[in-house]
């Protein structure tokens, strides 16, 4: 085993539960996914962090999907703890193994960032929704002051092998409107305490129309 490719099933794991648990992200989860409702399909549901924000009374049923084997440990282990039923398998976004119109509400936290298409895993979402169902998402990306983004794009190519493939210079709620999306943005800022050219994020409710 070479060393990005341990460093890909050990130390990325770690890395994404403990950055996507930080105090300053965990508040904004906590904001955004209790608004979830009817049935649900979770995105990149691998770590389980959003586990603990899920209104169970509010839910009929729960999916997931992540690519990550170690992350899906940590996920099933958090359903568990939840004391809940949960479909949670491997797969990725561009390809989601439910079929068309199965769900109320999609969650989609900090992944898009580290997908192969965004495109197609937004088009991917907006497939499994049913008409009128809602997309949330909070996602980390492109920053709008044109001194940031420099600096994003110098330092994407030596940041993406250390967090997973994870991209710092990708639109967030443009993408969401480009693939079919009504969308709503709940807000938008720079995390507190994190340098800007990782820092920049975004969080709103896109909605589908029509089929």
């Amino acid at each position: 085993m070479g060393l990005q490719s341990w460093w890909d099933e050990h130390g990325v794991p770690r890395v994404i539960k403990f950055a996507c648990g930080a105090p300053q992200i965990m508040k904004l989860r906590s904001q955004l996914v209790p608004m979830a409702t009817g049935d649900v399909f979770e995105i990149g549901c691998g770590g389980g962090i959003n586990q603990q924000f899920y209104n169970a009374a509010a839910i009929d049923s729960y999916c997931g999907i992540d690519p990550g084997a170690k992350l899906l440990e940590y996920t099933r282990q958090e359903a568990e703890n939840k004391g809940w039923q949960a479909d949670i398998r491997d797969g990725i976004g561009e390809d989601i193994p439910f079929s068309d119109e199965s769900f109320d509400t999609v969650v989609c936290t900090f992944t898009m960032c580290s997908v192969q298409d965004q495109a197609q895993v937004v088009r991917e979402m907006r497939r499994i929704l049913r008409p009128g169902g809602k997309l949330l998402f909070l996602e980390h990306g492109r920053a709008p002051d044109q001194s940031v983004a420099k600096w994003q794009d110098r330092i994407e190519p030596v940041w993406k092998p250390i967090a997973g493939g994870c991209h710092l210079t990708r639109p967030i709620t443009t993408a969401v409107r480009e693939g079919g999306f009504e969308t709503e943005r709940l807000g938008e800022k720079y995390v507190p305490k994190t340098p800007r050219p990782v820092g920049w994020v975004e969080w709103g409710v896109g909605t589908k129309f029509g089929s």
